[in-house]
């Protein structure tokens, strides 16, 4: 009983009054209470149910309208706004636009250079198949992807270059003859032919030997730039390589380093689309190679590597960024190696020569060409002239190079020790007698 009671007692409660009456009912009561005739009273209630419907789909439009504004802004329902998703790759800045658009003098500077490595390239080709020196790697087609991004540069900022990077030497301000007696290895060479052909150094220009092995230079350019932003100067570093070092560990190592301490250098990436024999699409998984560089919190952009113009576009904005302590950037420059990979591969065992054809019309020497007569800078009897001039300049620096006398043996001890420990001095004039003896018997 007591059961059934309390049912009862629940059951007759009153139920909370409603905040709003239907419309219709609502319509009708009033008309009713008006002494309205029926007809009206419906006429009435009909309108105000349409009034009503309108209102609800009004109100479903804005709702969905909301929703689809929070799902473009990277909300959702009932969850706070989330942070926008970094950009993968920046967009590249346009040929020659803006603030960083190239002087005439500037670019007329470049095209010289261009054309004066195309020409040593040719030359020193020919000089190695005829055996008058051992090796040599051109850089034919990619002139643009480099001393683009090199004449950016101040003459303080550092450069650790990879294989096709070295010219950027001779645009510094280095001479023609040493820089080709390094290929030789002979006395006239900085380096005392020391080093590999085609690894030219200088203090003087402030360029780094190469060290032939892939991505190496890649954390000693950080550390580089480490140490400038350690001192408080202005030095930017120009960190270069082949896309077949973004598959290095020293790549990976290097980015994360530059990424975290947000250091003062450029990676310049030359995309010549193959890796001696391995190409692009064997090398990496990724849309761009840019692209690697979000997951170290820095830019990456991607450029043409054969538009002069676009490359010093890209790479003055990138330096000018990290000279203001913005960090680094990763810059790609989609490119294409004419020829063998160097003096020692054969090319047509690996690629199309159709390929080949297509991205000769793509030329980046033709091209600054045709845009320097395009804008009256320059014109095909200037180009016929400089052309003669540059072929005697590097014939004539390639006999006085050539010329040179080998390295003289004693200089084996140097540049090892800053004072040189008592065996190595033993061993130095042991040796100096020993070829005194030889000469005079001879």
């Amino acid at each position: 009983m007591a059961k059934k009671a309390t049912k009862t007692r629940s059951a007759t409660k009153t139920a909370p009054a409603r905040k709003t009456a239907r419309p219709a009912i609502a319509a009708k009561v009033a008309a009713r209470a008006s002494g309205a005739p029926a007809q009206a009273a419906g006429q009435a209630a009909a309108k105000a149910k349409t009034a009503s419907l309108t209102s609800r789909q009004a109100a479903a439009k804005s709702k969905a309208a909301s929703r689809t504004s929070r799902q473009a802004a990277g909300q959702t329902p009932g969850r706070s706004k989330a942070k926008a998703a970094p950009r993968t790759t920046p967009k590249a800045p346009r040929s020659g636009a803006g603030r960083h658009e190239i002087s005439k003098a500037d670019a007329l500077r470049l095209y010289r250079d261009m054309l004066r490595i195309r020409t040593v390239d040719e030359r020193m080709m020919t000089l190695q198949r005829q055996g008058r020196i051992g090796f040599y790697g051109a850089c034919t087609g990619q002139e643009a992807a480099y001393l683009g991004a090199a004449i950016a540069l101040e003459p303080t900022d550092w450069i650790f270059p990879a294989l096709r990077e070295s010219s950027a030497m001779l645009m510094r301000g280095f001479p023609l003859v040493p820089y080709l007696a390094q290929v030789f290895g002979n006395s006239l060479d900085e380096t005392k032919g020391r080093q590999m052909p085609s690894h030219p150094a200088s203090r003087s220009v402030n360029q780094v030997s190469w060290g032939s092995c892939i991505g190496t230079q890649l954390p000693q350019a950080v550390g580089a730039a480490w140490a400038a932003k350690l001192r408080g100067d202005r030095t930017v570093v120009l960190a270069c390589m082949g896309d077949g070092a973004t598959s290095s560990a020293d790549f990976h190592t290097a980015m994360n380093f530059a990424g975290v301490f947000k250091v003062p250098v450029v990676f310049l990436c030359q995309n010549n689309h193959w890796a001696i024999s391995v190409s692009s699409k064997g090398q990496t998984a990724s849309e761009t190679y840019a692209m690697k560089a979000q997951a170290y919190g820095f830019p990456g952009v991607k450029v043409d590597g054969n538009d002069a113009r676009a490359v010093y576009a890209a790479a003055a904005e990138a330096i000018e960024r990290a000279r203001a302590g913005g960090g680094p950037t990763l810059i790609e420059c989609e490119t294409y190696r004419m020829g063998a990979h160097s003096s020692s591969d054969d090319p047509t065992r690996y690629r199309d020569q159709a390929e080949v054809d297509a991205w000769a019309k793509r030329d980046p020497i033709d091209r600054l060409f045709r845009e320097l007569c395009a804008d009256g800078s320059w014109s095909a009897s200037d180009d016929e002239a400089l052309r003669a001039e540059l072929l005697t300049e590097v014939n004539a620096a390639i006999a006085e190079a050539e010329a040179g006398p080998d390295p003289e043996v004693e200089t084996l001890f140097d540049d090892v020790f800053a004072e040189l420990p008592w065996h190595l001095r033993e061993q130095r004039a042991e040796c100096i007698d020993s070829l005194a003896r030889e000469k005079a018997g001879a």
